[in-house]
């Protein structure tokens, strides 16, 4: 067989059929393998009939058609069935060869991957990929990692075929060692719930305080998107508010209310608490679809606990604005959060992540690109080694224009007992944040008082450690200290 293929790609399900054929519009030979073997032959029939791309029968078929070095991307289920495609692949490869993971894997996985991997004289890349299917046919973004050595051979590639920002740029780059690319994709996930929970609860304002129609809310939304509030998210939002079922009423409106998810944002926050950083936006992003799940609990609860009368009098067009601006503001704390993490997992990994260019990655092709992400990327470009979002001059002023609005929503809906889970504990991470003494100080009595484990004193040097006999009856033998 001669070597005519520039790439291979193993998973034809949607995303990996868009991404092939990405791929070959910008000028590149794909040869493709899926495991259930028919539906290669459907592709080359259907969907890619008349391009270039070259089907595979066999993964030694698909091996021996691939130019040196052979680079083979996985579009597949994470989990087991990677790491079984990686066995079937190993004894076909030789020095230098680089297999790419595209899916939704853990970050754990992938570190795990580029070790082995690199242990046999092999490359690994795992990258996340992120538009959906759109996306990946006409220009996702992509957010490569693993062995550095891979990278200038799929490079040219993967940032042809990545979204582009208005001056061109790819929203594609390098992202770090081992399993950055795919932390970076989960961070961008656990962003995303943040986004879509926020959106439906000024959704939820609207239709069950307002009283609006799903109409009355697509103008809103049409108008929110020629705001800073232009993304994605927003635009499909007042996509879905217009679209009429067969009956002629709002498709939206009889869509059960419980949400699903795959997974990666709870991943997200699991890793938050054991790096010990408050992601409480995705939290309560992540717990808010646990709770849509609770239906039948749900339905029969509201028989019983009763609250107040959600309706809100105030005049609407101020209401909708103050909403407008908890949602903005909210926004703003989610990406300090998730950036927050980023750094964190940064020194905990050692990758040198650049921050900036995260959010150009962002910035066009996912699922959470928006206007928005431009000024992140200039906040970072300005000052890499800021600390916290907030504190950037830009963000710091929005925040100053959004706090009156932001606080009159989250009390207005604590009043009229609508929930607002993520719109709260954005205004409380703020308010906690700006607080220069916070209650722990109690809290570390509490602890010492029944585990000796110790506190430190406002007027003693960091990292010196007392303990108190607070009954007379205890020891004065301490606990080890703990610290986040």
């Amino acid at each position: 067989m001669e070597p005519i293929a520039d790439i291979a790609l193993i998973g034809l399900a949607v995303m990996g059929q868009n991404l092939v054929l990405n791929m070959n519009d910008h000028g590149y030979t794909v040869v493709v393998f899926n495991r259930t073997v028919s539906k290669v032959d459907d592709f080359l029939n259907k969907e890619a009939k008349g391009t270039k791309v070259i089907g595979a029968h066999t993964l030694q078929e698909m091996v021996g058609l691939l130019k040196r070095p052979r680079r083979i991307m996985m579009l597949v289920k994470a989990g087991s069935a990677v790491d079984e495609f990686i066995e079937h692949l190993v004894p076909l490869l030789e020095p230098g060869d680089i297999i790419i993971d595209g899916g939704n894997s853990l970050f754990g996985d992938s570190v795990r991957r580029t070790k082995y991997l690199e242990e046999k004289g092999l490359l690994f890349i795992g990258t996340g990929v992120s538009g959906g299917e759109e996306g990946a046919r006409r220009g996702p973004s992509i957010m490569p990692g693993g062995s550095p050595a891979a990278w200038p051979h799929v490079k040219e590639i993967f940032q042809s075929i990545s979204a582009k920002v208005e001056d061109g740029s790819p929203c594609c780059d390098w992202v770090g060692e081992n399993g950055a690319g795919h932390y970076v994709k989960m961070v961008h996930n656990g962003i995303e719930y943040g986004d879509m929970q926020l959106i439906c609860e000024a959704y939820q304002l609207m239709k069950d305080g307002l009283g609006m129609t799903a109409d009355e809310m697509h103008q809103v939304f049409a108008k929110w998107n020629e705001s800073e509030l232009d993304s994605y998210l927003i635009e499909i939002t007042r996509d879905i508010l217009a679209f009429k079922d067969t009956d002629g009423t709002s498709l939206v409106d009889k869509i059960l209310d419980t949400a699903g998810q795959k997974g990666t944002g709870k991943w997200t926050v699991v890793n938050s608490q054991d790096l010990g950083i408050p992601v409480t936006l995705i939290s309560e992003a992540v717990y808010s679809r646990c709770i849509s799940a609770l239906k039948e609990e749900r339905v029969a609860a509201a028989k019983k606990l009763k609250g107040p009368n959600p309706k809100i009098s105030l005049p609407r067009d101020k209401f909708i604005e103050d909403i407008r601006l908890a949602l903005y503001a909210s926004k703003i704390i989610s990406y300090a959060q998730g950036y927050m993490l980023l750094r964190a997992a940064a020194k905990e990994y050692n990758w040198n992540l650049n921050y900036g260019g995260i959010a150009l990655m962002w910035r066009g092709g996912c699922i959470i690109r928006s206007r928005f992400l431009g000024k992140i990327k200039e906040a970072y470009d300005n000052k890499p080694k800021l600390t916290n979002l907030l504190l950037d001059n830009y963000f710091r002023g929005e925040i100053k224009k959004s706090q009156k609005g932001w606080r009159s929503v989250v009390a207005v809906a604590a009043k009229k007992g609508i929930p607002v889970p993520t719109f709260s504990t954005a205004l409380n991470f703020y308010d906690s944040y700006r607080c220069e003494r916070l209650p722990a100080n109690l809290l570390q009595a509490q602890r010492d008082f029944f585990g000796a484990h110790t506190y430190e004193r406002l007027d003693q040097p960091r990292g010196q450690f007392f303990h108190t006999n607070w009954t007379g009856r205890g020891g004065n033998t301490s606990s080890s200290t703990y610290n986040v």
